[in-house]
């Protein structure tokens, strides 16, 4: 059923919120940010102003010192200039209080640093204005005292153009980054609705469907694609089951209709012969392990069994098994070598493997005539762990080599021979649970089947024995 509930805004998206309040978080910093610029340029131009009215103070003072009263004077007039937008202003007043020079009012006349309100003309359209003035005042010798002073004008404007600054590309990055947020939000619910419609499509049966990547990082799509890794293991259990049970209907139809024969002729026959009885417990027998091959394949191919994994010596098990095999082989009139390069290691289950190699030298026994040679080798290229297991028999044509590895599958040669057809099917599958490549290889006469595990970067001691 296809899930109804959705999520009616994106308000009620937490992921949405959560964006939108990192792109508030984003602002309010932003907006932090200017404050201190502005504050720190103040200070600055504070700093800058002061600077100037000690240097000022210090050159009139070295005048005084040398050319005395008047050239004191002189100097003030030369930098007052004619201009009243002159950048300092003075007051010079004598022993007794005598204003001798200036313009600034006598209400600055103190030493030290002091600010004071003067009214002045108006700069600007409005009337006259009520400025702020910084003043430091130095006594000089012969009882004279010297202010020096300088308007806040430029000043002021510049903090009041800043605070405005301040102000609107505060609201203008909030405005921004909270537009950046919404959109992002947006994007992140759009993509996050297409996974939720692939998981609607999953539920209503698509078995093909898998999650689209979220595109908002690493860690998102790493989560799609384990997501995804889950829905292919799952589709290749169920594909397994499927399998499992078209196999059994279509391959086991043949052996149950002729136990049935055979209970229906025991059930007429007056007498029951013993060897009647045991063709049916033999024929019981195959079906039951026909049954088990099938179930082990389906289980396999639907990935159980590699949480059990583990470092597996593949030259000592190949070992073990040459050693059971080559009696029977000998017993068949066949010879069995083995040229195992030893050292060998590679991730899986132990019981799987050998059930592998147990297949592939029972196969080779049984479908070989006497006089053949059946060789397994082990070694390693480029780094590869390479299984082999070669004979001299008839082989495969060609053109059946594609069929082998499936279920049921048998050469008009075999169908006289005993088995079911699913040996090489339970190799192929434990070599696809394992990661390896399983394939026959080319050759003028006999079968050659191969196991290329992936690599394990063991680096082995060649040894052959026969």
């Amino acid at each position: 059923m296809v899930t109804e509930q959705r999520t009616s805004g994106p308000m009620r998206s937490a992921a949405f919120r959560f964006a939108l309040l990192l792109a508030a978080v984003f602002a309010i910093g932003a907006a932090a940010l200017l404050v201190i610029v502005q504050h720190q340029i103040g200070r600055y131009a504070a700093e800058a102003t002061n600077g100037g009215l000690k240097a000022e103070s210090a050159v009139l003072a070295g005048e005084y010192a040398q050319l005395g009263r008047q050239g004191l004077i002189d100097a003030m007039v030369r930098h007052a200039g004619v201009s009243r937008d002159a950048q300092y202003r003075y007051l010079l007043l004598g022993g007794d209080g005598a204003h001798l020079f200036g313009d600034l009012p006598r209400t600055v006349a103190r030493n030290g640093w002091s600010s004071v309100d003067v009214t002045e003309p108006a700069r600007e359209p409005g009337g006259p204005t009520r400025e702020t003035f910084t003043t430091l005042g130095k006594p000089l010798p012969g009882g004279l005292t010297l202010i020096v002073g300088t308007d806040n004008y430029d000043v002021q404007r510049m903090r009041a153009r800043l605070s405005r600054f301040t102000l609107l590309s505060g609201l203008g990055i909030a405005l921004f980054a909270l537009l950046g947020g919404y959109l992002t939000g947006r994007l992140f619910l759009r993509r996050l609705d297409r996974v939720n419609r692939a998981v609607d499509r999953i539920v209503e049966g698509d078995r093909a469907e898998r999650l689209p990547t979220i595109g908002f990082g690493p860690e998102f799509d790493e989560l799609s694609h384990n997501l995804n890794r889950m829905l292919d293991r799952n589709a290749a259990a169920m594909e397994a089951l499927r399998q499992v049970s078209t196999d059994i209907a279509h391959d086991l139809r043949t052996p149950l209709s002729r136990l049935h024969q055979r209970l229906e002729q025991m059930q007429d026959s007056p007498v029951v012969e013993p060897a009647m009885i045991d063709d049916a417990l033999a024929q019981t027998a195959g079906i039951l392990s026909t049954f088990q091959a099938l179930l082990r394949i389906g289980s396999l191919e639907g990935g159980v069994g590699r949480k059990r994994f583990t470092g597996v010596d593949l030259s000592e098990l190949m070992d073990r098994i040459h050693q059971a095999y080559a009696p029977v082989a000998e017993d068949a009139g066949q010879s069995y070598l083995a040229d195992h390069a030893q050292g060998v290691v590679v991730e899986g289950d132990g019981e799987l493997l050998a059930q592998l190699f147990t297949n592939l030298v029972e196969n080779a026994i049984v479908h070989t005539p006497a006089g053949s040679t059946i060789t397994s080798r082990l070694f390693v290229a480029g780094g590869v762990p390479v299984a082999e297991l070669c004979d001299t028999g008839p082989g495969i044509p060609p053109g059946e080599r594609a069929n082998v590895f499936r279920r049921f599958y048998r050469l008009d040669a075999s169908r006289n021979t005993e088995g079911s057809g699913l040996g090489l099917a339970l190799v192929a599958a434990i070599a696809a649970l394992h990661g390896a490549e399983c394939s026959i290889l080319d050759r003028e006469a006999g079968l050659a089947v191969r196991i290329a595990f992936p690599a394990n970067g063991q680096v082995p001691q060649t040894k052959g024995h026969s």
